[in-house]
Parts: C-alpha cells; structure tokens; sequence
C-alpha cells in the first residue's frame, strides 16, 4: 500500500523551441527519480508557449511515434516513475485540437487521458485569453488507479475553478487531485492558492499544483508559485516564480486522519443535492 509517496512538481521555464522543452522535461523527470521521486509532475503546456497562435503547430497526436509521447513513456519506463505530463496540445483524429494531459506508469504505458474540461477565458485590462477561439473542451473525469489503495485526478488549470469536477473525482475515491496550471500575473497573486487551498479542504485530500516558470519576455507571463497543499488547505511545500523542483513526501494516512476529525464527505446531503442534478 502506497502511504508515503515521493512527489517532485517540475516547474520548468518554456521555450519556443518544442525540442528543447520535452529534452528539459525529460532532464527533470529523470533527476526527480534520481532523488527517489515516484511521481513526477511537469506543467501545463510544457513543449510549446502558452498562446492559441500556437496550439496548432506543436500539437501531436497522444500515441506512440510522436515526439513528446515517445520522450515521456521511455523516461517514465527508464527511470520506473510514474509522470503527469502536464499538458500539451493535442491533435484529435478528428482534427479537433484539446489541451490535453497524459498519465504514464512506470512500466511506461500511458495509463490515462485528461483532456481539460472548462476552457480558460479571460477579459482584463491586461490580460485577454481565449482558449475556445481553436480548442474544444473535454466531456470526461476519470480518476487514475496508481495501485489498489491509490486514486488520484488530474484537472487542468482552469478546471480547478470548479469545485464540482473535483467533488466529482473525490467521490471516485481519490487521494490527490494534480492541477498542472498557468495562472498568470492577475488571476494569480489572488486565485492560484486560494483555488488549490479551496479544492484541498472542500474534499480533505492532497492538491499538487504545476505552473511552469515565470518568463516576463513570454506574451502570456506564468506566475509560478508551484505548490504541495495537504487536506487540511496547508500549504506543505511552495516555489517562487523561478525554474526549479518541489520535492515533496506526502503521506497520504492523513486523509483518513482529517475526515475521521472532521467528517464532512460523510455529512453530503444527497437528498438536497448531487452530482447529477441536471440529468434529473
């Protein structure tokens, strides 16, 4: 059984050139494993800037021949850890484009799929973003078995804004709920770790948040602040803006701990509502 677990959140700087970036995140998985990591974290698009000018040109196809897929399932194989690739463009068969996380194990298959579920938009004096303008949104919440006593979800950035999507994966018996993320420089000083705290508390588990490193030359500028917060909406482990590893050992046997002393998932009124309240 899986009780104390060995995280490392990459929070790598992005380039422009796509190559560069899937060697530095196989260059980060590698040495978190080499430190005794079991799971490593990258951020959300990792092998291409965050921008919808660039989506369509370092998009790939989630399969096997393909660069960042390929690079990744042999690291997590190679170095027997499992990999939250935080999120990169994906070509659909369909042509549609998602942005989209892969979950490798450590034999190197890929184990799970999220495709980010609420698409990010934003209208600020500052900053205006629109994710929809080329990406369609994903229809699906599955939690990932790590083993038989281990269940973790995977939102991406936007999603954690959502307090039913996690409810959602908590209730499909997770322990920790990843958030690979790009806040930027307005939504986080304010939201970032308030969202990640809300999450955590909400559902008494673990929330591990990925940001990639702040580049104030980027046309989008991450705010970084990658961070390990546990049940009770402490934060365990935080990063600045720069590039860098948040090695962390969470022990997952606090969460029984928190919601035998303060048992709210037992006190859900599902006759006053649940998740499915629309299809009623």
């Amino acid at each position: 059984m899986t009780s104390v677990l060995n995280v490392t959140l990459c929070q790598m700087a992005v380039a422009r050139e796509k190559a560069a970036n899937i060697t530095k995140a196989i260059r980060m998985i590698t040495e978190a494993a080499k430190r005794g990591s079991k799971l490593a974290v990258l951020p959300e698009c990792f092998n291409c800037p965050y921008g919808t000018k660039y989506f369509d040109e370092y998009s790939e196809s989630l399969a096997p021949g393909n660069p960042t897929y390929d690079a990744v399932s042999n690291c997590a194989k190679s170095n027997n850890i499992w990999v939250i690739a935080g999120s990169i463009p994906e070509k659909a068969a369909d042509g549609k484009l998602f942005n989209s996380s892969m979950t490798f194990g450590p034999d190197g298959a890929l184990k799970h799929v999220h495709r980010k579920v609420h698409l990010f938009r934003i209208n600020t004096k500052t900053v205006r973003f629109d994710e929809s303008e080329v990406l369609s949104a994903g229809d699906d919440a599955t939690a990932v078995t790590m083993d038989e006593h281990t269940k973790f979800g995977v939102g991406i950035c936007f999603d954690i804004r959502y307090p039913l999507l996690a409810w959602n994966l908590a209730t499909q018996g997770t322990s920790f709920i990843v958030y690979p993320g790009a806040f930027n420089m307005v939504t986080g000083p304010t939201h970032w770790e308030l969202n990640g705290r809300a999450r955590a508390v909400d559902n008494q588990q673990f929330v591990f948040l990925c940001s990639p490193a702040r580049d104030t030359s980027a046309e989008y500028v991450a705010w970084g602040h990658s961070m390990v917060i546990d049940p009770m909406g402490n934060v365990i482990g935080e990063l600045d803006e720069k590039e860098g590893f948040l090695d962390c050992k969470v022990d997952l046997g606090v969460i029984a701990d928190t919601r035998n002393r303060i048992p709210i998932m037992k006190g859900v009124r599902n006759d006053l509502y649940h998740l499915d309240w629309r299809k009623q």
